[in-house]
C-alpha cells in the first residue's frame, strides 16, 4: 500500500511540474511605432532599428494611423498611400513589419482600443509602444491612459529640448539626433526640392510615380 501511494504521488508531481513549465513560457517582445507616416522617412527607420537592438526586441511593427486623436489636425494623404509607402520603406528589413489594425478599423485611432484588440489576439506578446520625446508630455491627455499603461511598456525616444520626466513608466532610448520631419519633407516635395536619402528610395519612387504631395494630392 505504501508503494502504491508513493507511485501515485510521483505521477501527480510530474503532471504538476509539466503544467508549470507550460505556463511560464517566455512571451514574445515586440515594438510598435505608430504615426501617420505622411511620408515615412529615414528618421522612422533609425528609431525603429535603435529601439529594436537596444531593447533586444523580436520585431518592430510600423502602425499607420487612420486619424490620430491626440495630435493637432493635419492633412494626411489617403491611408492606402501611406500604408504602401511604409511597406516599401521597410521591405528590405526582415525585423520590420506592418500592423494594419488602425487603418482597417478606420475613424479615430485610439491607442488603447488598438492595444486591447492586439492583446486579445496575441496574449503571448508583450508590446513596447514607441513614442518621441515630444509626445511624452502629452501622455496624460491620451484616451484611457491609466488603462493603456497597464497594457504596454512605453519607450521614449530622446528629443533635444524635451525633459525626461513623466508620471508614467518610460523606458528611454538614446538615438542619433536628426532634424528631419514629415512636415518639412512634404514642403520640399511640393516645391520639387531634393529629398534624396531622407526618404527611402523605393518610397520616394512611389511618391513621384503617384504624384503625391503635388497640387493638393
Amino acid at each position: 500500500m505504501s508503494d502504491l501511494k508513493e507511485q501515485t504521488f510521483s505521477a501527480n508531481k510530474i503532471q504538476f511540474s509539466t503544467e508549470i513549465e507550460i505556463d511560464t513560457q517566455p512571451k514574445r517582445r515586440v515594438g510598435i511605432l505608430g504615426g501617420t507616416f505622411n511620408p515615412p522617412h529615414i528618421g522612422h527607420l533609425i528609431i525603429a532599428d535603435q529601439v529594436c537592438h537596444q531593447l533586444g526586441l523580436e520585431k518592430i511593427y510600423f502602425m499607420p494611423s487612420a486619424n490620430p486623436p491626440h495630435q493637432d489636425e493635419k492633412r494626411a494623404i489617403d491611408a492606402k498611400h501611406r500604408l504602401h509607402m511604409v511597406e516599401l520603406a521597410i521591405e528590405d528589413n526582415t525585423v520590420f513589419d506592418v500592423e494594419k489594425s488602425e487603418i482597417d478599423r478606420g475613424g479615430k485611432s485610439y491607442t488603447y482600443d488598438t492595444l486591447v484588440k492586439l492583446k486579445e489576439e496575441h496574449p503571448d506578446t508583450e508590446y513596447y509602444f514607441i513614442i518621441g520625446g515630444d509626445m511624452v508630455e502629452y501622455l496624460p491627455k491620451w484616451y484611457k491612459i491609466e488603462d493603456l499603461a497597464q497594457l504596454v511598456e512605453f519607450v521614449g525616444v530622446n528629443r533635444p529640448g524635451y525633459p525626461f520626466i513623466s508620471p508614467y513608466s518610460i523606458i528611454w532610448v538614446d538615438v542619433p539626433s536628426m532634424d528631419i520631419s514629415s512636415t518639412s519633407l512634404r514642403k520640399n516635395l511640393k516645391m520639387n526640392c531634393p529629398v534624396n536619402y531622407l526618404i527611402p528610395e523605393k518610397t520616394l519612387n512611389y511618391i513621384r510615380q503617384e504624384g503625391l504631395y503635388q497640387d493638393g494630392k
